[in-house]
Order: C-alpha cells, then structure tokens, then sequence
C-alpha cells in the first residue's frame, strides 16, 4: 500500500467513527471536500477508502441479520437488494 493509500485509508477510519459524536453521517462528504481543493489524488483516495469501509459495513450488518434470522432471534430474514447489474464501486 503507498503513502497515499496508507494515510487515506486512516483517515477513513477516523472520519467515519468521529460521524457518531459529531452526529453527522455525511460528515466525510465535507473532508472530502477540504481534501479536493488541497489534493484531488488525496480525495480520491480518500473517498475510495470510505466507500469500502461503508459497504463492508453493510455486508456486516446484512451478515448478522442474517444469522439473527437462522438462530430464531429476529422475526423477518433480510432481503439482499436487486442487482443493480455492476453499479457501484
């Protein structure tokens, strides 16, 4: 991983879970526009990294639900989204 992509992906990790505190969920949309107008490379780097984080995050959560639902501990099984034929990162 290079520079970029190492202090990125940091600052992914950091950005995302300062969202709660700062109660705000969209809140790498705004570093990620301080980042554009100080290094567009950066920013795409950036972005890439949270993008990843976020859906690792749902695949987590669809997982869980999903055993939740095998074991008896929730009612209703979740239903994976239409394939939207490729879209997305």
């Amino acid at each position: 991983m290079s520079v970029i992509q190492e202090l990125a992906d940091q600052l992914a990790e950091d950005v995302l879970a300062a969202e709660t505190e700062l109660d705000d969920d969209r809140f790498y949309e705004k570093v990620s526009r301080v980042l554009m107008a100080a290094s567009p490379t950066f920013q795409e780097a950036f972005i890439t990294s949270v993008r990843v984080r976020l859906a690792e995050r749902r695949g987590r959560e669809f997982l869980e639900k999903a055993l939740a639902a095998k074991r008896g501990l929730i009612e209703e099984e979740p239903v994976a989204p239409v394939d939207m034929g490729g879209m997305g990162h």
